[in-house]
């Protein structure tokens, strides 16, 4: 039995394969926001963002009630329903969604909708006037609960309106799809071809034991803690770990930076990269052709909690789509960018 106080955390959703292999476009570590909701009197909106599992608190009360992590709305005493507006942190397609409810029981919403609009501003009234478009239909939702939910869209978006029914609570909102763009305007411009909000993406990889995300690799800035970066079980047979990553465009890699920020006693011994400009195929078609694509960056040692950069290294392969990730012979690593210029 946990003390009094003390925080109880939600158990993970077990992900299917579309969201597995998508990143949350409503994380605030992309830029997500929480504009608008009808009401918040319990909890704030924001904290339906928060990228960290729910948490509960037997004990903790505020001014307006027992302290709850995530929105929650009052009781409503008229008709109609409560929504909130939220702005995704890149402009993307969109999978499915993770409605999750965790320690909401007697507070939870029977029902959410989820709409989405394209739309150039922020404000309220240019929200309110967007044409939005139904992209999950009125589900119902139980107590407590990860809700898994597939859309009804593969368009791209930028925003959504979430609709509870008719009110209540909701602990995260996990917004599964993949960045769209973000390359277009380029030009001949330095980029991070890999950067997630430039369209990159995790197509791949042999293991996550720790719960850390490959996509993690794509985020912006340095990584907060070692549970924000890719890490690996202790590998106890022969072989290497690796993960397959697309670019966010075809372009020509000048720079490559490895990050092992936060790994001191786990980080890689080595790593390398292979690349190819793949012009079809399947994810499961490319990562059987990883195993034969020439050679990026030949093998690299690694050191602890460090930025290693890699410019002379860096092997001419001209324009390039996918990469392959090896880190000898397991570990962890924060980030990865590959900087260069965008394929004419």
């Amino acid at each position: 039995m946990a003390l009094p106080g003390t925080p109880v955390i939600a158990l993970p959703a077990q992900l299917p394969e579309w969201a597995a292999k998508a990143v949350d476009l409503a994380s605030p570590r992309l830029g997500a926001q929480a504009l608008f909701a009808s009401d918040a009197f319990f909890a704030p909106l924001e904290r339906m963002l928060d990228p960290a599992p729910a948490v509960f608190y037997p004990g903790r009360y505020d001014d307006n009630g027992k302290w709850m992590d995530g929105w929650e709305s009052r009781r409503k005493r008229h008709a109609g329903h409560d929504w909130a507006l939220i702005r995704l942190g890149v402009r993307g397609t969109i999978r499915g969604f993770d409605v999750d409810t965790s320690h909401f029981t007697g507070n939870y919403p029977p029902a959410a909708s989820i709409e989405a609009c394209v739309s150039a501003s922020d404000a309220l009234d240019a929200l309110q006037a967007a044409n939005w478009s139904e992209i999950l239909p009125p589900s119902a939702l139980r107590p407590n609960s990860h809700h898994l939910l597939e859309s009804t869209s593969r368009e791209a978006w930028t925003h959504l309106r979430v609709n509870i029914f008719p009110d209540g609570g909701i602990a995260r909102l996990r917004v599964y799809g993949l960045p769209v763009g973000g390359l277009e305007t380029a030009g001949d411009d330095l980029v991070d071809l890999l950067a997630m909000a430039n369209g990159g993406r995790a197509v791949s990889w042999n293991d996550a034991s720790f719960g850390s995300a490959v996509s993690n690799l794509l985020l912006p800035g340095r990584g907060l803690s070692m549970g924000d970066g890719w890490e690996t079980r202790r590998r106890r047979e022969p072989g290497n770990d690796w993960c397959v990553l697309e670019l966010g465009a075809p372009g020509i890699v000048e720079r490559i930076e490895v990050d092992t920020a936060f790994f001191k006693g786990n980080y890689p011994d080595r790593c390398s990269l292979q690349a190819a400009f793949v012009g079809g195929g399947t994810d499961q078609s490319i990562t059987t052709q990883s195993l034969f694509w020439p050679p990026l960056l030949p093998e690299q040692p690694l050191s602890m909690d460090a930025v290693h950069e890699y410019g002379e290294q860096v092997l001419p392969l001209g324009p390039i789509s996918h990469v392959r990730f090896n880190i000898f012979p397991d570990g962890g690593v924060s980030r990865l960018r590959l900087w260069g210029r965008v394929a004419q």
